[in-house]
């Protein structure tokens, strides 16, 4: 296979079928910016910021370490994804009313880590180092992670 080849790939992002053509080492988050979901934010491009998080069949991944081609048959969701009919989901909700959002760059990443964490079928509450965990690998520079910690737990007594 050389530079201009393509690989055909069949997905649903947010819901939606695309059949789509890649280079076959097009990272996921600069397809999926492509395609203008730029809530996919491009941070480190090495896997160890978060800032470019999306859930691949539900599960977070750094979609800058994901190659596109991987995509082909899976459901990818994105930030954008979220909102329905306009609204913000709850998790979308209580990260902006909790003040957990600054600046923003972090927020899409660590809401969809928080969005697969909390999906997660529990018989208890999280702990806070389990929350800690579960956000893991997602960095942010303004908050101090508390505030975050707390919009979690925040989200987990609405459920």
């Amino acid at each position: 296979m050389n530079q201009n080849d393509t690989i055909h790939i069949n997905c649903q992002i947010n819901g939606m079928p695309f059949q789509l053509s890649v280079p076959p080492g097009m990272p996921l988050s600069e397809l999926l910016r492509e395609q203008g979901l730029l809530s996919v934010k491009q941070g480190c491009c090495v896997g160890e910021c978060g800032a470019c998080t999306v859930l691949v069949d539900g599960t977070p991944i750094d979609s800058c370490l994901y190659l596109a081609c991987w995509a082909s048959g899976k459901e990818i969701r994105t930030v954008e994804g979220e909102s329905k009919n306009g609204q913000l989901s709850a998790v979308q909700q209580a990260y902006v009313h909790s003040g957990a959002v600054q600046c923003g760059f972090c927020t899409p990443g660590l809401i969809m880590a928080t969005t697969a964490l909390l999906a997660k079928p529990r018989e208890r509450p999280f702990t806070i180092t389990e929350i800690r965990r579960g956000l893991a690998g997602n960095l942010c520079r303004c908050t101090g992670y508390q505030m975050i910690v707390n919009t979690v737990k925040a989200c987990e007594k609405q459920k």
